[in-house]
């Protein structure tokens, strides 16, 4: 049923079932591989049935293509893997996998602790959770702790934390996802949900859907003070729906207009960023890098240094009937993006600009053919021409 590489250190789950850690314990009967830390009667909640188990898994686990991993609270409450600084613990799903009320993180046995990592041993290896290209099935993981996974993916490629390569209708919901090395990661997914976590203190990025993905939906989710962007779909993305989320300090570096919020990258079209609160960032909203037709509306966003922007070939994008709150420039566009549309945001105290339109004196796709219109300013701070824009104050 399942097999043991003593080599590898690696569990293979090869049979046509639903699998528990306490089914793993009794087949394996090896505390080297697994060992449960703490069952006792006082440590039950009978008001819950929940039993407080801890276990310690000293390998990695392979959930085969007809296989269902289903890691739960009526028999676990924390899984620790064991990261020594030199393997890599993997949950990698080939089949499919539920994670539900629970905590997995790392261990270092040595500290006693979680296996922590700073932007100077980033390449430490670290246990990952990766569902792979080829997954059979969908994998849901709610109302659980994901943290302290992953590591640099220049050492270890898709060992970055929580990757999702396959699976298709997975869902994310309810979970606590921090001290991750790039937070939540996708490649070439579809139809699947981001709901209600909370997302913090993640290395780089805290939502990161790439390459391919689409049909997604990022919802009602709290992404902050994580390492890079808060949220970023990038590199061919499309129909992504990012609604309802509050989004700060991410980079935390307010003041740098490199730190992002939300960022549609390179190619992610037909999407909507709408009705997300957005604020203590360097960009709030950035579209960028030939992003074309989305749909950016009825976001407030705040406290930033460029509230909403096109960006580097971003067009045919539409931007209106966003609240943009006390900004350094609440618009601006790139005198590379196009025909993008800016109606009827409102704009309250500006710090600089309201508007900031780059020079038209491109050879080709000025900034010329974007359009403002019907954009209301509230306690405006009138300005003139200034080293690198045009600023239009419009009624």
């Amino acid at each position: 049923m399942y097999k043991y590489d003593s080599t590898e250190k690696v569990i293979t789950l090869n049979c046509n079932s639903i699998i528990t850690l306490k089914d793993i314990d009794k087949q394996l009967n090896d505390p080297q591989i697994l060992q449960e830390e703490d069952m006792t009667a006082s440590n039950h909640d009978a008001s819950n049935n929940d039993a407080k188990v801890v276990w310690i898994l000293n390998a990695g686990i392979i959930v085969g293509n007809k296989a269902t991993l289903y890691i739960n609270n009526t028999d676990t409450s924390w899984l620790k893997i064991v990261a020594d600084g030199k393997t890599a613990h993997p949950i990698e799903v080939i089949g499919s996998a539920k994670i539900d009320s629970v905590k997995i993180t790392s261990w270092n046995p040595e500290t006693n602790d979680y296996a922590k990592t700073t932007g100077d041993d980033d390449a430490i290896p670290r246990p990952y959770i990766k569902i792979a290209k080829e997954a059979t099935g969908s994998t849901e993981i709610i109302n659980s702790e994901i943290a302290y996974l992953g590591y640099s993916e220049e050492d270890c490629s898709r060992c970055s934390g929580l990757g999702f390569y396959g699976g298709d209708g997975s869902i994310l919901k309810g979970n606590y996802i921090h001290h991750i090395w790039n937070g939540f990661y996708s490649k070439g997914v579809g139809d699947m949900i981001i709901e209600g976590n909370n997302v913090h203190n993640n290395n780089k990025y805290g939502l990161d859907p790439h390459t391919g993905t689409h049909d997604m939906v990022i919802r009602k989710n709290v992404v902050h003070d994580n390492g890079a962007t808060g949220i970023i779909c990038s590199l061919d993305c499309y129909n992504i729906t990012i609604e309802g989320n509050e989004v700060y300090n991410n980079d935390n570096v307010k003041d740098e207009i490199g730190s992002r919020g939300i960022a549609l990258s390179r190619n992610n079209y037909d999407s909507v960023v709408r009705n997300n609160l957005v604020y203590d960032q360097g960009r709030c909203i950035v579209v960028n890098r030939e992003s074309n037709n989305n749909e950016i509306y009825a976001n407030v966003v705040s406290d930033c240094k460029v509230g909403i922007i096109a960006n580097s070939d971003a067009n045919n994008n539409k931007i209106y009937n966003n609240t943009i709150m006390d900004s350094t420039i609440a618009l601006a566009v790139n005198s590379s993006a196009y025909d993008n549309a800016f109606y009827s945001n409102i704009i309250i105290n500006s710090k600089e600009f309201e508007i900031m339109d780059s020079k038209e004196d491109s050879d080709t796709s000025s900034s010329g053919s974007n359009s403002f219109e019907n954009n209301k300013l509230i306690n405006s701070k009138a300005s003139s021409e200034e080293e690198y824009a045009i600023i239009k104050i419009l009624p």
